[in-house]
């Protein structure tokens, strides 16, 4: 949905924007973390089955979709195909499922931290597979976010925030997110290509073939598989309503905060987004340090600034580079 106006018109969406995709992402960190640690009803049993919230947060984000296309929707019948997205559905399914997964044996900030360095995998993969070389500015982003990541998960993490984790395993924890980032690198790159061959694709298209896709995949994998968690993860459900309403919240504000991110895109580029999505996660850290009792050393505090020193450094990079494309537009 895009807006065109005055400029005091461009402020108020702007800051709606942001207001909409803190306040959804940060409350879903804080859901998604009080899911991995909290111990549920007179028997303090845990969710243990975290990749339930995947299967959920798809069948939401499907539903949630398909009405958005039938409110706002104006591409009629020159979107991409549903049968387009099978590939990406299953690296969407996967890359995700393992980021959950990690929230059993690191901290929601040590996960949120490793996310954090997509950069580094696409790097890697650019300099090694495709030759592509990068400027030394862009090895120094790299560098800050490689190496803050780096020195916190060897920094030792508080006793209070260990007892918390269902099977404490920093290794496997880090292992997974990396994992999550790689497939996540091979989702975004398919929706970037089908995203070519159908010009006419809107977001909410994509949102809805994605997840179509990621409720099948969920679905065979939750219920259809003989090691399937679907009927566990759905009898502590109705053992403890306390925790359906939470994965609940949890899937309304993924489906919230996606609605927020295409209007972002749409009204102020990706590079506005990716700004707010950045200093979101910063916040989700100090939210996840001070609420809910994840302490961290100055040490680690350190790595955190590290880390997004990093990033923000790259978005001025990216802002840099297209005022200079501006500029020899404006001149040609």
């Amino acid at each position: 949905m895009e807006v065109h106006g005055s400029g005091f018109r461009r402020i108020l969406l702007l800051a709606l924007c942001v207001s909409g995709i803190w306040s959804a992402y940060i409350y879903q960190g804080v859901l998604q973390e009080t899911l991995s640690t909290k111990r549920f009803g007179p028997d303090e049993k845990r969710f243990e089955h975290l990749a339930f919230l995947n299967l959920a947060q798809s069948v939401v984000c499907l539903v949630w979709s398909y009405i958005m296309i039938k409110l706002w929707s104006n591409t009629g019948n020159g979107g991409a195909p549903w049968w387009t997205y099978w590939s990406a559905g299953i690296t969407n399914t996967i890359g995700p499922a393992m980021g959950i997964e990690a929230l059993k044996y690191i901290s929601y900030p040590a996960q949120v931290l490793a996310k954090s360095s997509k950069m580094i995998p696409v790097m890697l993969m650019g300099t090694l597979v495709y030759g592509i070389r990068y400027t030394f500015p862009e090895y120094i982003c790299t560098f800050l976010v490689a190496g803050g990541v780096a020195v916190f998960a060897l920094l030792k993490t508080s006793s209070k925030t260990i007892s918390k984790l269902a099977h404490p395993n920093a290794p496997l924890g880090y292992a997974l997110c990396f994992l999550n980032l790689a497939f996540d690198g091979f989702t975004n790159a398919t929706q970037d290509s089908i995203a070519s061959r159908y010009p006419k694709t809107e977001a909410w298209d994509i949102m809805l073939g994605m997840n179509l896709w990621g409720t099948i995949y969920n679905m065979v994998y939750m219920f259809g598989l003989p090691q399937g968690m679907g009927y566990e993860a759905y009898q502590f459900c109705k053992q403890h309503p306390e925790a359906a309403w939470d994965i609940l919240k949890y899937c309304l504000c993924g489906a919230v905060g996606q609605n927020f991110i295409f209007m972002t895109i749409s009204n102020f580029g990706s590079l506005a987004n990716t700004t707010i999505t950045t200093t979101r996660k910063f916040v989700s850290i100090v939210v996840s340090s001070v609420m809910s009792g994840n302490p961290l050393s100055l040490k680690q505090w350190g790595c955190v600034s590290m880390v997004f020193g990093g990033l923000s450094y790259q978005i001025f990079l990216k802002w840099s580079k297209s005022k200079r494309v501006e500029k020899k537009k404006q001149k040609s």
